[in-house]
C-alpha cells in the first residue's frame, strides 16, 4: 500500500472509530504508541501492537456514550501522515465533553511503525 492509501484507509476506520480494525490493518507487530502523557491506566509510551490494541480496548471500555468523531483531510509528507481527531464523548464517570488532538503516525514497508498524539 502507498502511503496515500494507508493514510486513506486510516481516516475512514477513524471516522467510524474501529480503531481496532486500523491498527490490525495498517500497524506494524512493533509499532508504538505515544500519548501526551500517561494516564488512564496506561503509559505514555506502548511498544508493540499487542500492547497498543490492549492499550485501545481499555480507552473504548472508558467511553459510556460517543456523540461522533470528525477527522480532517489527512497531510501527508514524506513518510508521515498528520491529522486532527475530536471527539464528543461521555467517559465513564465524567461529564459529557469534547477532545480534539493532533495525529502524527510515521509509515515504514507499508506499515504504520509509530503513532503520537499532541493535545
Amino acid at each position: 500500500m502507498t502511503i496515500q492509501e494507508i493514510a486513506q484507509r486510516l481516516v475512514a476506520h477513524c471516522e467510524k472509530e474501529n480503531y481496532e480494525a486500523a491498527q490490525k490493518e495498517l500497524y506494524a507487530e512493533d509499532a508504538i504508541s505515544i500519548e501526551p502523557e500517561a494516564m488512564g491506566g496506561y503509559e505514555k509510551e506502548t511498544k508493540g501492537l499487542q500492547n497498543i490494541l490492549r492499550k485501545g480496548q481499555q480507552f473504548t471500555d472508558s467511553i459510556e456514550a460517543s456523540y461522533g468523531t470528525t477527522i480532517s483531510a489527512p497531510l501527508i509528507a514524506g513518510n508521515a501522515i498528520a491529522f486532527t481527531l475530536k471527539m464528543d464523548a461521555k467517559f465513564k464517570g465524567r461529564d459529557r465533553s469534547t477532545f480534539e488532538e493532533i495525529c502524527v503516525y510515521v509509515v515504514k514497508d507499508g506499515k504504520i511503525i509509530s503513532e503520537q498524539f499532541f493535545a
